[in-house]
């Protein structure tokens, strides 16, 4: 049976990609990419946190609370998720970055039945692994801490090392389309992508 689960959605990066404005906010269709991930996530856990290292009064305008890196210097998606577990008050957390507004709607459940017995899982769309998108005990917590002092970035490093399960969701791909670029989302929004 599937026990309380907290998501937290990953907005607490540099978004150089989009010309350093921040990605969570961007629209589409008069409505910031973050909210999409909400509508998504909502419905598949108990509470949602959102991370995030600025604009944190605009994020909380969702009445979300708001959660910033502990591990300063914009160090990629590890520090947003080391934020998750320390703050989750519950003992599994789904993380997703703000980039992905189309996630599945049963990507809880999926991460949940194919961890099998490992302590992490994330998704692999039989063509490549995100795993951004992944569910981890907050018992990580300590290892992760240890891993980004250390110096260490690389976030498939760091699942291969505490052997989380990938799960298949083959065929899928597209729902797990990271909107990277202003052209992404033009695109999005002219129906090139999505459902």
């Amino acid at each position: 049976m599937q026990p309380n689960i907290t998501g937290v959605i990953l907005a607490g990066g540099r978004s150089s990609r989009m010309g350093g404005n921040d990605k969570g906010l961007i629209l589409l269709h008069d409505k910031p990419l973050y909210q999409y991930v909400i509508d998504r996530l909502k419905p598949q856990v108990n509470d949602i946190l959102i991370n995030a290292n600025r604009n944190q009064d605009r994020y909380q305008e969702s009445g979300i609370q708001v959660i910033n890196d502990a591990i300063t210097g914009f160090v990629g998606p590890l520090a947003g998720m080391h934020a998750g577990l320390t703050h989750s008050a519950t003992e599994w957390v789904i993380f997703a970055p703000c980039d992905v507004p189309a996630l599945p709607t049963n990507l809880v459940s999926q991460l949940w039945q194919g961890k099998q017995q490992a302590l992490a899982s994330y998704v692999h769309d039989g063509e490549r692994a995100h795993p951004t998108l992944a569910l981890m005990h907050v018992s990580l917590q300590p290892l992760l801490a240890q891993y980004l002092a250390n110096g260490d970035r690389k976030l498939m490093i760091f699942m291969d090392s505490i052997e989380a399960q990938p799960v298949m969701f083959n065929g899928k791909s597209r729902q797990f389309s990271n909107l990277n670029t202003q052209e992404d989302c033009d695109l999005w929004e002219r129906g090139k992508k999505g459902e």
